[in-house]
């Protein structure tokens, strides 16, 4: 009998031909699935090449599960990662990160004005005594008196203004300068003192945050006769200008962002998006342990007993003297076919279960059965440390 090394192509693809494990598996899977499917007593229809198609269709198969559920387990973290497959990325571990959060957290950042990927620009519009209205997409312009929206750099999108001036920014916060401590924390903390006009103060660092928002909301409040509408393209001024000599009034923008085009070099746009291009390659049957291979071995025996069934299905009935022998071609292609659906099923079951985020969760009741336990254990005066 011709054996898996002697014969040319012995499998569809040749995925696992140069795997030394998977050649030897292989000669035996012939004596497996013929003696499981009666070759002693009955002649068995199946050549040695589609035992090993269905061996290599069971390996595609179990690799094909396993990956799905590792992708499952850690898609966030391979998201915006170089697309690809069959580099290994099948057989790591791979840290966590929070890049996905990140991400779905920028257009928030951006909108409050604290980051983002897509620039922000600023411009000012020439002021008219006794004009309101001004058109933002023809008279917004940059320092060089182009239009913003007719820059080669801009898309061609709906505005966004997020911010008008009034007045000088800097100006509401003149109280931070290095001899101000005096005007809002005054007996609060205690301080040393190096000269007489040096005073340091140990403040938290939220207390700047939350002052520096107050003043800033206090100057809008108080200067609200200084306000301004938008409609469409237009925005209006109020109160009316009044003064012969022009003046700016400046405005930062935005333009409906582009998803596919972010503002800078940004190479994770084209990484990994989904479960499609995620970089896993084939497990190779060599790094397979027990378990899997007789998962393997099993699925590959329901493949032949499915391709016998179907082999024998070409004739209901084989003419003998004085009678006709009935096949089991039907029987055999339900039973193979059962059988496959079984194997997935017990192997998606056990894979759910050992999910990173089930294992956690598995961690975490595993903890809490733990501290029930100790809390009704004994323990001898002085040798425990008791809280609460």
């Amino acid at each position: 009998m011709a054996n898996f090394l002697n014969t040319q192509n012995p499998t569809p693809f040749g995925f696992f031909d140069s795997d030394r494990d998977f050649q030897v598996e292989a000669d035996s899977m012939v004596v497996f699935v013929k003696r499981k499917l009666g070759d002693d007593i009955l002649s068995v229809e199946l050549t040695n090449k589609q035992i090993w198609a269905g061996f290599e269709e069971s390996m595609l198969e179990y690799s094909s599960i396993i990956n799905q559920y590792q992708a499952k387990s850690q898609l966030s973290n391979l998201l915006g990662e170089a697309t690809g497959s069959l580099d290994g990325m099948e057989n790591k571990f791979f840290r966590e990160s929070v890049e996905f959060m990140l991400r779905r957290a920028e257009p928030y950042a951006m909108e409050a004005g604290l980051g983002g990927s897509f620039n922000m620009m600023s411009g000012s519009i020439k002021l008219e005594k006794g004009r309101q209205d001004y058109d933002i997409y023809t008279e917004l312009k940059d320092s060089a008196g182009v239009a913003l929206f007719d820059r080669e750099d801009t898309p061609k999108s709906k505005m966004k203004i997020m911010e008008v001036f009034h007045f000088s920014p800097q100006a509401a916060y003149r109280f931070f300068d290095s001899t101000s401590a005096i005007n809002y924390l005054n007996n609060e903390f205690s301080f040393e003192s190096f000269t007489p006009e040096t005073v340091f103060y140990v403040l938290p660092v939220f207390e700047d945050v939350l002052r520096g928002g107050m003043l800033d909301m206090s100057s809008r409040v108080r200067r609200s006769n200084y306000s301004y509408k938008i409609t469409g393209t237009k925005i209006r001024i109020y109160p009316v200008p009044t003064q012969q000599d022009p003046q700016s009034l400046f405005l930062r923008v935005h333009f409906a962002p582009n998803v596919s085009n972010p503002s800078f070099d940004d190479s994770s746009i084209a990484g990994v998006s989904n479960l499609s291009n995620v970089p896993f390659g084939r497990i190779q049957f060599n790094a397979i342990n027990s378990m899997g291979r007789q998962w393997v071995r099993q699925f590959c025996l329901a493949n032949c007993k499915e391709l016998l069934g179907m082999v024998r299905s070409k004739f209901s009935t084989v003419p003998i003297p004085g009678s006709d022998l009935q096949l089991n071609g039907g029987e055999l292609i339900a039973q193979g076919r059962e059988d496959k659906e079984a194997l997935r099923t017990k192997l998606a079951e056990m894979l759910d279960s050992m999910t990173y985020s089930k294992m956690l969760e598995d961690e975490a009741q595993a903890a809490e059965n733990l501290t029930t336990i100790l809390k009704k254990l004994p323990i001898p005066n002085g040798k425990a440390i008791v809280v609460g």
